[in-house]
């Protein structure tokens, strides 16, 4: 298998694996033929491939019969039901798991001898530009953990972390994405509050967003350093710091993880 003949099917066809599937197709290197689904909702799910020039298909018998690596995106409770009947046909595959809560050890208690490996990706992965978190104890050989990688690298940045910080990795880079679109959002609202038109506050917002992130990562300066080279002393934005800290914004980020991890 390589990235020039391997096929792809999803088992659950949601907003994350049509994500994926998005961020496939976008990168050129997999085409929409190679790729298909099946779900619950037939009539639903057939809408979603044709609008990809995907194959819809009837179950997930027809996903491990056609398909080298199959994306596991069903509701996490709903796992072993549709797994454990196709689980003789999985020799073989590659399995990529999307559902949050199924690490490696839970799959080896339904799927048992079956090349697997556990993700939580985010949504930016319908653009390439994903954060998937990939937990380091999987049962793939050498050559298909090559693969998967080479797969997940079209979608953006696979991080590796282990099995006890999978789910709180995939929280930070999975829900991450609301809350960003939250800050945008009220930024936005400032802006128009103030008399720029939604449309330009957005696109300003959300394009100073993306250079700031990207300015950390080609950098790697720490946040905190970032943060202060705007801070000119008795200036501007270090009163609208001041008062961010005063409503408690960095303890309300942390307390929304914490939340979530319970």
């Amino acid at each position: 298998m390589d990235l020039r003949s391997v096929n792809i099917g999803f088992i659950g066809f949601g907003n994350m694996a049509s994500a994926m599937a998005d961020g496939w197709i976008a990168s050129g290197a997999i085409a929409p033929e190679r790729m298909y689904a099946c779900a619950g909702r037939f009539d639903a799910l057939k809408d979603r491939c044709d609008a990809r020039g995907m194959a819809a298909l009837a179950g997930a018998a027809d996903v491990a019969q056609r398909c080298d690596v199959i994306v596991v995106a069903v509701k996490p409770y709903m796992i072993e039901r549709v797994l454990a009947p196709v689980a003789d046909m999985l020799g073989g595959k590659v399995i990529l798991s999307v559902a949050a809560g199924w690490d490696c050890a839970a799959y080896e208690r339904v799927i048992p001898g079956a090349h697997h490996i556990s993700t939580v990706p985010n949504t930016p992965v319908a653009i390439n530009e994903g954060v998937i978190a990939c937990e380091k104890t999987s049962t793939l050989l050498d050559d298909e953990r090559e693969l998967v990688f080479a797969l997940l690298g079209l979608l953006g940045k696979p991080v590796e972390v282990e099995t006890r910080l999978l789910s709180v990795a995939g929280t930070v880079g999975g829900c991450s994405p609301a809350f960003i679109a939250m800050v945008i959002e009220a930024l936005g609202d400032a802006a128009v509050k103030h008399g720029i038109p939604r449309a330009t506050a957005y696109e300003m917002v959300s394009q100073m967003m993306v250079g700031t992130a990207k300015l950390q990562l080609t950098t790697g300066t720490h946040p905190g350093a970032m943060k202060d080279a705007v801070c000119s002393p008795g200036g501007t934005t270090i009163k609208g710091v001041a008062e961010l800290e005063a409503a408690g914004m960095r303890s309300a980020f942390i307390r929304a993880i914490d939340v979530i991890e319970g």
